[in-house]
């Protein structure tokens, strides 16, 4: 790559702009937000269903959420956490919560039950934040969060004060208590990982700038940019990178409360939107969909995000006439980041020579079926050879400046120290293990393969099987259940798919209910299969391994279900209706 390319000179725009964060980074995204509705004013910023908040309106409602946590006594420290849909306002909430100090829990808006009560307490919260139109979720586990502090956001009947009014009647002065650290956390947000249930990773206030920044000028972002923004606001791309990314350079984002194939091309059309923010899986979505008069005639000058597949790639890029597809790869809580400049389709990026310093990155071999490295007889991790499959591993620079070279955490020390791997190449040394797997060919570019242990992805979400299958344990009339993700052509990333043993009293339609009251749909198997018994190890745990390699072909038809969405039921499973799912017929 020569130092004049275009691939080029994306990253020295992403270096030019991140590059006084390292000097004099501001503590705050608050105050990031003052200092842009001072430059930009009355420009619009963030755009939802109800309202369009120029630079000075955010700025000015962040402020009022700073001093309203002040006034309510929610002291430096506290943790809040936010359960609310997409909308502008959850961007002045986070910010101006944690211009106060405050660190503010994103909530994945699908949990329930268990899995609420999890991510809640996970966070340590102290304080909730509920959309009125959501309330219902929490109070079915309101017994079991007693101590904590609950306030309503919205329209509608509730018993909770609503802290949105309450808000609008502080003032809407720049704060002027001395603001948190730049390392302090700023953020929760939440991060399935490879085994168990969420877990809540720690983002700084630093790293909400550098990932503001740094995207802002590997876009190229200007002025005049309007990004389609409908992923969820809770995930760090859609609430946190995709928001910032065009607020620093003065853009817009049009914010939507979820995607839609139908109302996608006029919606993008309507608002005048440049860029739009993607998983490969919303892609697929709208290819499958039929022919839109407007499909080819928006301003689109970009697509940035990642998952997606180089065949969805070019056939995406050409019937829609996308100019641009910037497709990355980056965890949450990681010190990993790859960007694909050269919009090569499949790749999720590689590391410029000149820049390897600033990313150092490794492949090393790992036992797929322990998730252990695999060392030498000196005990150093054994790099991968060319298109050999490995572990991806970032080195750790705990005394650096940049929040790119340091790794966060965790709320929970125990799992924080399960990501790490020292004494890999050198006495020492430290290193953030992705747990995923990926490749790397000759000319420096990385491919995704895999995730490495129990976790599997699914419509853009990390989905857990060992949480899935407690759940589906929890259930009257099963023995065993052994879950994991299946791959259906077609279709990005694994499906999950449940192995059951029942008992006395099973019925699949009590299953059925029982994973609508406490799973989000897309953690939901697509297929389930009843055995008589499943197997276990010599230690007494549940046998995948036989169960995953059948998959859904070799499971037996007369054992095997598909959980039909549109009828609400499951159905036996027929080799037309295979078929049928595996041409994209069927909607899963």
């Amino acid at each position: 790559m020569s130092a004049g390319s275009p691939a080029s000179r994306l990253w020295l725009q992403a270096l030019e702009a991140v590059s006084f964060l390292e000097r004099d980074t501001p503590p705050t995204f608050g105050d990031v937000l003052n200092d842009l509705a001072d430059r930009h004013g009355e420009r619009p910023a963030l755009l939802d269903d109800r309202e369009t908040l120029s630079y000075r309106e955010l700025a000015n409602r962040a402020n009022r959420c700073a001093g309203w946590a002040k006034a309510e006594g929610l002291a430096p420290g506290a943790i809040v956490a936010l359960l609310m849909g997409n909308c502008a306002d959850y961007v002045a909430i986070w910010a101006g919560l944690s211009q106060a100090g405050c660190t503010v829990a994103l909530v994945n808006t699908n949990l329930t039950q268990g899995a609420l009560v999890h991510a809640i307490r996970t966070a340590s919260a102290s304080a909730i934040i509920v959309e009125t139109a959501l309330q219902d979720r929490f109070t079915a586990i309101a017994p079991e969060m007693a101590t904590l502090r609950c306030w309503r956001h919205g329209d509608g009947n509730g018993v909770w004060p609503r802290m949105d009014l309450a808000a609008a009647a502080q003032d809407d002065a720049r704060p002027q208590e001395p603001p948190p650290a730049r390392d302090a956390p700023a953020l929760l947000v939440y991060t399935s990982g490879t085994t168990g249930l969420p877990k809540a990773a720690n983002v700084s206030h630093a790293r909400i700038l550098q990932w503001s920044y740094w995207f802002a000028g590997l876009m190229g972002a200007q002025p005049e940019d309007r990004l389609y923004d409908c992923l969820p606001m809770y995930h760090s791309t859609g609430g946190i990178s995709a928001i910032g990314a065009m607020l620093v350079r003065g853009g817009s984002v049009y914010i939507r409360p979820r995607f839609s194939a139908q109302r996608f091309w006029p919606e993008v059309a309507e608002s005048g939107a440049t860029i739009f923010q993607y998983i490969g899986e919303l892609c697929r979505y709208l290819l499958q969909a039929p022919p839109h008069p407007l499909e080819t005639r928006h301003r689109l000058r970009l697509c940035c995000g990642n998952g997606l597949r180089g065949e969805v790639w070019r056939a995406f890029e050409a019937r829609f006439r996308i100019p641009r597809i910037l497709e990355f790869y980056a965890a949450t809580e990681g010190a990993v980041s790859l960007y694909n400049c050269e919009g090569r389709p499949g790749v999720i990026g590689r590391v410029p020579g000149f820049l390897a310093h600033r990313f150092p990155l490794a492949l090393v071999r790992c036992d797929p079926e322990t998730a252990q490295l695999v060392r030498d007889e000196t005990g150093q991790c054994i790099p991968c050879a060319t298109d050999e499959v490995g572990e991806a591993l970032g080195r750790l620079d705990p005394g650096s400046r940049s929040p790119a070279r340091r790794f966060e955490g965790y709320t929970d020390p125990a799992l924080s120290a399960h990501k790490l791997a020292r004494d890999v190449f050198g006495p020492g040394d430290l290193w953030y293990r992705t747990g995923d797997l990926m490749r790397r060919d000759k000319d420096g570019f990385y491919y995704y393969v895999d995730r490495l242990g129990e976790a599997f992805r699914w419509k853009g979400e990390n989905v857990s099987a060992s949480e899935v299958a407690s759940v589906i344990a929890s259930c009257p009339g099963i023995a065993d259940a052994v879950v994991f993700g299946v791959r259906i052509p077609g279709h990005e990333g694994r499906a999950g798919m449940a192995a059951i043993s029942p008992k006395r009293g099973f019925s699949l339609a009590m299953l059925r209910c029982h994973l609508q009251e406490n799973l989000p749909s897309y953690a939901r198997p697509v297929f389930v299969r009843l055995c008589t018994a499943i197997e276990r190890t010599g230690t007494f745990k549940l046998a995948a391994g036989r169960l995953t390699a059948d998959g859904y072909r070799g499971a037996g038809l007369d054992h095997l279900w598909f959980d039909d969405r549109a009828a609400q039921t499951y159905v036996r499973c027929t080799a037309d209706l295979l078929a049928q799912i595996e041409s994209g017929a069927t909607f899963l």
